[in-house]
């Protein structure tokens, strides 16, 4: 669901920065310290959104290899810890009961 609102949100973000672009046709001056160049306004302002959108997006890469990492290096540990320990995980049916095991000749109370 959080997907959804985040391509929902990058859209509508879209769109409004495609409107904004569209009215300012005007030519600038752009001074790049060591020379200045007239170019539409439309040109800078797509060019810095996807500049940024290119950081965003790296960043975002970044942080998910470094999560990723992560979870190798503990499920590492994990695996190192219960071969030295012998614990195994309870099963899902030992979970939900509790890890009690039903006697079957009893009856409820």
């Amino acid at each position: 669901m959080k997907i959804q609102w985040s391509l929902i949100a990058g859209l509508v973000f879209a769109l409004i920065t495609a409107v904004f672009a569209v009215i300012n046709v005007d030519p600038v001056r752009v001074n790049f310290m060591f020379s200045e160049v007239d170019i539409p306004l439309i040109l800078l302002i797509v060019g810095c959104t996807l500049i940024g959108g290119i950081i965003v997006g790296s960043y975002g890469i970044f942080r998910q290899y470094k999560l990723q990492k992560e979870i190798k290096l503990l499920t590492a540990q994990l695996t190192h810890i219960q071969n030295e320990t012998g614990y195994t995980p309870p099963s899902p049916e030992e979970i939900q009961t509790g890890g009690k095991e039903k006697n079957e000749g009893e009856l409820p109370t």
